[in-house]
């Protein structure tokens, strides 16, 4: 006599129907996209990954990837020495704008964009989540309180989905020079000339914006359209050495201390300035026939810049020659070409990613070894990575749910 033994599988995909943490568990792990399919499983599924509670939790989960933006219409994603995984977006061809759009900053999973120039199109700016393609185009600023044309100078996007589900928009814009006299603020400036602004904050909870803080004055020029976010606070710095810094929640405006250095301005160069895994860091080279120098980050006080790293390319150099280039009739024989695109520093990793003439290099900042990233992905060929360098613009990004 021959037991047949059968196993009916449905008891067991019944059990894991009916636990809803082992579901969530495995739904908070996934992509975007799949979980965007699978919405239309169930009723259930569908109210699950709606919640807006699933979706924090997804985004504390998901680990940030980089986004490398060499055109308008061309986005790729790259992973910095760690295994790719599929890009998340590619382009941003589903905002609907006849001028087409580029990415001025992303934010946690939300980008903040800008129309291209187009002769006779006034500028428009989108808070889109290239994750879902759900995007909004922003409202103009207020300009209350001036009756001239007003010029907005810069602005950024801050989103903490940690604290919130909303996000705020700041822009900072022209203002009359005697509303800037009246505040008390002033930034110290040994050049006598400078501007008066205001800064306004956007709201997506109140769909509304409002002045933030009262009018000041900076010098003539802080570059407003290259803010950090770091600690609830933008961060922006001068050429010649000022800085100001905006906190959003108690609207209150400062500065940071100055980076330690013998050197006079006209011979240092700042050539990084963003935040990565909490940290705020800053890079300036003294001049380009040099291939070492410092990454500094700033004390969570804000009490110093500390230098927490120090890097010497002269091995790059002699693995990729291309990167010497000749001066004609100067008393410096040769100078460099690189770009500082992006210092990536979390638990596992302290990366600095650069661009030199044709390639990517992936430099590891605790141990001084470096290699070529080749997989770019499909989007990625010879031709794309012999750009121009300083043309090539990277971006921390974060697959998520959030609405704009």
């Amino acid at each position: 006599m021959v037991l047949l033994l059968c196993w009916d599988p449905l008891p067991a995909a019944e059990a894991v129907s009916g636990n809803q943490d082992l579901i969530t568990d495995i739904l908070l792990r996934l992509p975007v996209k799949s979980l965007l399919r699978f919405k239309c499983v169930s009723k259930q599924w569908l109210s699950l990954i709606s919640d807006p509670q699933f979706s924090r939790l997804h985004c504390s989960l998901a680990s940030a990837g980089i986004i490398l933006c060499q055109t308008t219409g061309l986005i790729d994603h790259i992973s910095c020495g760690r295994r790719n995984s599929e890009p998340p977006f590619t382009s941003l061809s589903f905002i609907n704008d006849s001028a087409g759009t580029k990415i001025l900053q992303s934010c946690n999973g939300l980008l903040l964009c800008c129309s291209s120039f187009k002769l006779g199109k006034s500028c428009s700016y989108y808070i889109c989540n290239p994750s879902t393609r759900q995007y909004l185009m922003l409202p103009p600023p207020n300009a209350e309180g001036y009756d001239g044309i007003t010029t907005s100078f810069g602005v950024h996007l801050a989103f903490d989905p940690s604290k919130s589900s909303h996000y705020q928009v700041i822009c900072v814009r022209s203002c009359s020079t005697s509303s800037a006299a009246s505040n008390s603020y002033q930034i110290e400036t040994s050049s006598a000339a400078s501007n008066s602004y205001q800064i306004e904050t956007y709201s997506s909870e109140t769909r509304n914006w409002r002045l933030s803080g009262s009018p000041f004055s900076a010098p003539f020029d802080m570059v407003f359209d290259n803010g950090v976010l770091w600690n609830g606070t933008i961060h922006w710095i001068s050429p010649t050495g000022a800085s100001l810094c905006f906190n959003i929640d108690q609207e209150h405006l400062g500065a940071m201390p100055s980076l330690p250095s013998n050197e006079k301005w006209s011979k240092r160069r700042l050539r990084y300035f963003r935040e990565s895994g909490g940290h705020l860091h800053l890079i300036e080279i003294y001049g380009s026939s040099t291939t070492q120098f410092q990454v500094f980050e700033m004390e969570k006080d804000y009490s110093r810049w500390i230098p927490k790293y120090q890097v010497d390319l002269s091995a790059i150099v002699d693995a990729f020659p291309e990167m010497v280039r000749s001066y004609i009739d100067t008393h410096e024989s040769r100078f460099y070409v690189f770009s500082l695109l992006f210092v990536q520093e979390d638990e596992e990793d302290s990366l600095l990613l650069l661009h030199i003439p044709g390639k990517f290099i992936s430099y590891n900042l605790r141990d001084r070894t470096f290699k070529e990233i080749c997989d770019f992905g499909p989007n990625c060929t010879k031709a794309n990575t012999s750009l121009q360098i300083g043309c090539v613009h990277v971006y921390q990004f974060i697959d998520t749910l959030a609405g704009v």
